[in-house]
């Protein structure tokens, strides 16, 4: 109204915002007489419709129920390629970041430790504090001394060196890796059995997170299905190498650096 738009066009524009963000219902409410959840998405909408070049969105699903947010969560990425405005979108759930796509800046104790395509920075992670931060369910590591071709586990288990990292010296390094390439199953002719004793699983319906004690360390395995196992079990788990990240006693990553940019 202040900028001269003709009143037609300013209802068109409320309106198209409102169905997007499911807030049609609430158009005649005031501002104190909505949800939280609500209130948020009515910022979100007022900043579609004033075309702003540049938008700070801080978790603006963080108090929406399940479905509205994934519902949300799924058009969000269309409102953004829509609308042609840059937004920074603040969140702490590292799968909201993949969804989300764009370019991810990861931030830990105030200091932003990489910045890229979020892609990148989730499977190329340049130093373990990145890695930790975008990682969930948290990220497995476990400290390992490398011996020519392979990085030695108890019990005598080799775990192969990838062939990118072959030059590496041979000392002590982190090695990290996701929960979901941990696995009951062999996911490749290189994989590496270990035995681990359970500690806990967690069921979520769709899926099972084994709580696994091996060594000194707890990891966390993902796997699809209801998985039933009792607590203090020793089971057989999978190390896909292929999946590894290397860490060296820096927390940087050990990999060369034209395979961090790839």
């Amino acid at each position: 109204r202040v900028a001269g738009t003709e009143r037609a066009k300013i209802d068109k524009e409320v309106r198209s915002a409102a169905a997007l963000l499911k807030l049609t219902p609430y158009l005649d409410r005031t501002p104190l007489s909505l949800s939280g959840g609500q209130q948020q998405r009515t910022a979100l909408a007022r900043a579609i419709v004033k075309n702003a070049s540049l938008v700070l969105l801080d978790e603006p699903l963080a108090n929406l129920d399940y479905k509205l947010r994934e519902e949300l969560r799924a058009e969000l990425p269309k409102i953004f390629a829509a609308t042609g405005t840059i937004f920074v979108y603040a969140t702490t759930e590292p799968h909201e970041a993949l969804l989300l796509g764009g370019n991810t800046a990861t931030l830990s104790e105030g200091r932003i430790t990489q910045f890229g395509p979020t892609i990148d920075v989730f499977r190329r992670p340049n130093d373990l504090v990145t890695a930790k931060t975008f990682a969930d369910p948290p990220l497995n590591t476990i400290v390992l001394k490398k011996s020519g071709s392979s990085f030695l586990l108890d019990g005598g288990v080799n775990l192969p060196v990838p062939a990118e990292l072959a030059g590496i010296a041979d000392t002590s390094y982190t090695i990290g890796f996701q929960p979901h390439h941990l696995s009951l199953a062999r996911p490749s002719p290189s994989a590496v059995p270990v035995r681990a004793k359970v500690s806990v699983t967690e069921i979520t319906g769709s899926e099972s997170f084994v709580h696994l004690d091996f060594a000194d360390v707890r990891w966390v395995m993902l796997e699809h299905g209801i998985l039933v196992f009792e607590p203090d079990q020793t089971i057989e788990v999978f190390i896909d190498p292929r999946h590894i990240m290397v860490f060296d006693a820096n927390g940087r990553s050990a990999a060369p650096p034209q395979m961090l940019a790839a």
